[in-house]
C-alpha cells in the first residue's frame, strides 16, 4: 500500500535508487544529502541479524564507545552511596542517590534520564523498580556496562558521556542504533558507524547460524532509508 510522504521526502527519495546496494561512503554521503528537517537529524543504522531471539544465546546486548559521540547530552542517574556516590558526583552525574531517588522512580514515575549506572551493592534496592526501568531500558545490567565496582564508576560516566551507547536485537532480530547527528562530518558519521559495526561483528552469539548480517541501511530522521552492501559494511575501518 503507498504511504503519502511531504514534498521533502519525496525530492529526498529522488536522489536514492533503492534498488542499489551503496558503498559506506557513498550512503554516507547520501544520509547528509537527503536529511531534510529543520532540526538536527539524528543518523541511524538498522541491521537484520541471521539469529533467532527466541533463544537467549542468540540474543545481543553490549555497547559500542562512538568516537565521536552521538550528538546528543546524555543524562546519567547513578544509584549509589557512601564514598561511591561523591564519586559518582565528581565525575559529573546529572542524579546521584539511593533510597531516595528509588523512591522517586516508585513514587513519581521519575524517568528524566537517558542511562542509570548502579554499584553492585545497590542492585538489590533498585531492583524494586526493576518493573519500571525494565520497559524504557533503563535497569542497570551487567550486559550494557552498567552495573559497575565504586572504583570505576568515573570512566563508565565518562564513557556515557563520550559516547558510549548501549545497544540489542529487538524481538525480530533487528538492530536498531542512533550513530549521531546529519550535522556531523561525513569522516565524523563514517567512523561512528564503522565502530558499530566492529561491536556488532564482535558480539556475534556463538548459536547464530548461518549469515550472520543480512541487510544493512542507513537512514536519518524522516529521511529515506539507503541500502549498503554488506561486504562493504562489514569491512569498515575507522579512516575513511
Amino acid at each position: 500500500m503507498a504511504r503519502d510522504h511531504g514534498k521533502k521526502y519525496i525530492e529526498a527519495l529522488k536522489k536514492v535508487d533503492r534498488a542499489q546496494l551503496y558503498a559506506p561512503d557513498e550512503a554516507v554521503k547520501l544520509i547528509k544529502e537527503t536529511s531534510f528537517t529543520k532540526f538536527d537529524s539524528t543518523v541511524e543504522v538498522h541491521l537484520r541479524l541471521g539469529i533467532d531471539p527466541r533463544h537467549a544465546d542468540q540474543n545481543i546486548r553490549t555497547t559500542v564507545a562512538l568516537p565521536h559521540g552521538t550528538g546528543k547530552s546524555m543524562r546519567v542517574l547513578v544509584f549509589a552511596q557512601g564514598e561511591a556516590a561523591l564519586a559518582a558526583q565528581e565525575a559529573g552525574a546529572d542524579f546521584v542517590g539511593s533510597d531516595d531517588l528509588i523512591a522517586r522512580i516508585d513514587k513519581e514515575n521519575f524517568f528524566d534520564f537517558d542511562v542509570a549506572i548502579a554499584t553492585p551493592d545497590m542492585m538489590g534496592k533498585v531492583g524494586r523498580v526493576g518493573r519500571k526501568l525494565g520497559p524504557r531500558g533503563l535497569m542497570p545490567n551487567p550486559k550494557s556496562g552498567t552495573i559497575v565496582q565504586p572504583d570505576d564508576l568515573a570512566r563508565t560516566i565518562r564513557e556515557v558521556r563520550g559516547g558510549r551507547v548501549e545497544f540489542r536485537n529487538d524481538k525480530t532480530g533487528l538492530l536498531h542504533v542512533a550513530v549521531g547527528k546529519a550535522s556531523f562530518s561525513e569522516q565524523q558519521i563514517y567512523e561512528n558507524i564503522a565502530a558499530l559495526m566492529e561491536a556488532v561483528k564482535a558480539a556475534k552469539p556463538s548459536g547464530a547460524k548461518g549469515t550472520y548480517i543480512k541487510s544493512v541501511t542507513f537512514t536519518s530522521t524522516m529521511g529515506p532509508g539507503i541500502r549498503v552492501d554488506i561486504a562493504g559494511a562489514q569491512n569498515m575501518q575507522a579512516s575513511a
